[in-house]
């Protein structure tokens, strides 16, 4: 094939995603999730910003009056009606703002829930050998940040655009009526605050890209620490120590570039804002000046002076809380629209052969960013019904085999045939629905026991004691299972834990109950004591009869039961054959089998250490 088809088309998009590819992208979700409510949220933002505006008029008319009545020209009575306006306006000021922020809350959630799904679909459909890579595990920590920073970067411009510029039309028009020269003012005594929106998106979404691989790291240090599944072993072996120095070395290395990013926007800040602080200082001192010619009236001064106060809080609030937010979540969200835009894997759909045939032609395989292949140059047929072993020492391959087998991995070089199925260029769903496997990491779920079993295939009404009473599970065995099919499998939510060989024969349980025309164990067995394998190994003969079968392993004690063995040797093909031929040619199987006869022999159950 001389390139793999489907990596190659997995590419990134470019990392130039620019502010105007950042609204296209983040606008049409929050109208996907929720139109109505969004639609209904900008009306009252835009009427919540006018009234804070009217406001300020109202009150330069109301303090207008009340003057007029302490120098006796208005009775009380005369202002009554302003009182009522004035009162009115403030309550409708407070149900617009608790009308605001709850719908702001309802919208973030439904759209973060929607962001956060996105990508877990999206994980589904990019080529699994992605994940090989360091740098695409630290862009999908990236992307889980940006879909939580979406609804916050589209709030913080429209909030710009509904709330604060029409407060700021309404009050240019008033400044312009009181004093033509006022609104152009105010407009140069904060633009030093706005200059500052570039600095912080510049560094903020520099300290996005360079955080992601160490917080990375802190995760996984805290959960080493923590997790329930590594609790166990971190004491045990007296762990707590080591994890938590690399531990706090990650937040130290995280709080480092933090705080030099910080520290430069909070210079930065620092001085354009003193500049604003002066500029403030002059526009006051002007419209004093103002007052005190007669130029505009006491309701006028107290009206502009509380507004300037006002304004210089607003924007210091835009420019710390919402250009800050907007640039902290620029780099986020450029990393969910980047990861967001990976190719996916495509393809035909297809349709299995009933008892499929499995061929490699020269295949070849490098994990990305890897010095050398894992395969060279494989050439192997699995016939139809056929029960295949593959053997070999550690490292030499025998996973990576079988991902390429199952359609999972994509050869670099050369052509995997699966039931008459491309994998290269089908569908890679069309691969999956005919294949069940158990591997050496399987999952252990936190659910019943039913749903262990079905969780593969749901839709299949067949009862799970068929297969779980052939693997070994006691289902009746009440102090093991105390509500049968339906224990709980999770201390953690009211249940119970297993030993490792139970969950093991679970796993075996679940990969059989799939429906499947092919089927791979990879080392599924490794909790079971030798013997046990025996006896787990014919019952897989069984089930497996008349289809096409896998076996990885590195016990030998089993692989007797297979048609053929291929034996494995760094990433080549040392031999293929039956388990005699393979003996009588006395080579690197040969050494492996005799060196765990021992295991297998007077009923020992215990490897030799």
């Amino acid at each position: 094939m001389g390139k793999n088809l489907n990596r190659s088309k997995v590419k990134k998009v470019k990392d130039s995603i620019g502010f105007i590819k950042m609204i296209k992208t983040a606008f049409p979700i929050i109208y996907r999730v929720c139109p109505v409510y969004f639609t209904i949220q900008q009306l009252v933002s835009t009427l919540h910003g006018l009234s804070h505006a009217v406001v300020v008029t109202v009150t330069a008319i109301f303090f207008d009056n009340v003057l007029k009545v302490a120098n006796g020209e208005y009775t009380v009575s005369d202002i009554l009606i302003w009182f009522v306006i004035y009162s009115g306006i403030i309550i409708v000021v407070q149900i617009l703002n608790g009308m605001h922020n709850y719908m702001y809350g309802v919208v973030a959630r439904r759209v973060q829930g929607y962001t956060t799904v996105k990508i877990h679909e999206k994980s589904s459909k990019i080529d699994p050998v992605m994940y090989e890579d360091p740098k695409n595990l630290d862009d999908i920590n990236k992307a889980f940040n940006g879909a939580g920073d979406i609804f916050s970067f589209c709030m913080t411009i429209t909030t710009l655009l509904t709330f604060y510029l029409p407060y700021f039309i309404y009050m240019s028009f008033y400044l312009y009526k009181v004093n033509q020269f006022l609104p152009v003012a105010v407009f140069v005594a904060f633009m030093p605050s706005m200059l500052s929106m570039i600095t912080n998106t510049k560094f903020m979404s520099r300290l996005e890209d360079e955080a992601a691989p160490i917080r990375r790291k802190m995760d996984y240090f805290s959960n080493a620490i923590v997790g329930i599944e590594h609790m166990k072993e971190t004491r045990i072996y007296g762990l707590f120590n080591y994890f938590y120095g690399y531990f706090k070395d990650a937040i130290k290395k995280f709080n480092k570039k933090d705080s030099s990013a910080r520290r430069k926007v909070e210079y930065i800040n620092l001085g354009l804002n003193s500049v604003s602080l002066v500029a403030y200082g002059v526009v006051i001192f002007y419209i004093l000046y103002l007052f005190v010619n007669s130029s505009i009236s006491a309701g006028a001064f107290a009206a502009v002076y509380s507004y300037m106060g006002l304004v210089f809080g607003i924007m210091n609030e835009i420019v710390t809380l919402h250009i800050g937010n907007m640039s902290k979540n620029y780099g986020t969200i450029r990393n969910y629209i980047r990861f967001m835009n990976l190719q996916e894997i495509g393809g035909e759909k297809g349709e299995m052969d009933e008892n499929p045939q499995v061929e490699l032609k020269n295949v070849s395989f490098r994990y990305p960013k890897a010095d050398q292949e894992t395969l060279v140059n494989i050439s192997l047929k699995i016939n139809p019904g056929e029960t295949l072993a593959i053997v070999g020492q550690n490292g030499a391959g025998k996973t990576t085999l079988v991902r390429l087998i199952t359609g999972i991995y994509k050869p670099v070089r050369g052509k995997v045939e699966i039931g008459g199925l491309d994998s290269a260029r089908i569908l890679s769903k069309s691969i999956y629905e005919s294949v069940t496997g158990v591997f050496q990491k399987f999952q252990k779920y936190k659910m019943t026991l039913d749903d262990n079993v079905k969780i593969a295939h749901f839709d299949k009404e067949e009862p799970i004691e068929g297969y779980t009473s052939k693997i070994g599970i006691d289902i009746n065995n009440s102090s093991a299972y105390p509500d049968g099919i339906n224990t709980m499998l999770s201390q953690e939510f009211g249940g119970i834990d297993l030993s490792g060989g139970q969950w093991q024969r679970i796993a075996l349980a679940r990969g059989f109950y799939k429906d499947h025309k092919l089927v791979v164990l990879d080392e599924p067995t490794a909790a079971i004591d030798p013997l046990e394998e025996c006896n787990i190994y014919n019952m897989f003969m069984e089930i497996a009869r008349d289809k096409t079968a896998v076996i990885v392993t590195h016990r030998m004690g089993s692989v007797k039961l297979a048609d053929r063995v291929v034996v494995l040797d760094n990433g080549r093909i040392d031999d293929i054959g039956t388990h005699d031929e393979l003996m009588k040619r006395g080579g690197l199987y040969y050494k492996m089998f005799t060196a765990q006869s021992s295991w297998y022999d007077k009923g020992s159950d215990a490897e030799p250490q």
